[in-house]
């Protein structure tokens, strides 16, 4: 599976939940693990809201496409 966000990471690093993202954003608990274990994937839309609410760049919460590409080689 590839590993296409970093929301749990991010998460983590500003010490907060799955449980506090969901409650921000009105999803169920579920959803959010979805985008944690990159099982599911959210929209641009609110790739946007929760770096806002994560205070982060957008680019903090994806993996980057060159590591994918490096470790091909």
């Amino acid at each position: 599976m590839k590993r296409i966000n970093r929301i749990k990471i991010v998460l983590v690093e500003k010490d907060r939940t799955s449980k506090w993202l969901a409650e921000q954003l009105g999803k169920d608990c579920s959803t959010i693990s979805k985008w944690c274990t990159n099982s599911s994937q959210p929209s641009i839309e609110t790739l946007l809201q929760i770096a806002q609410l994560l205070h982060v760049d957008i680019k903090d919460l994806l993996n980057s496409s060159m590591d994918e590409s490096l470790s091909k080689e």
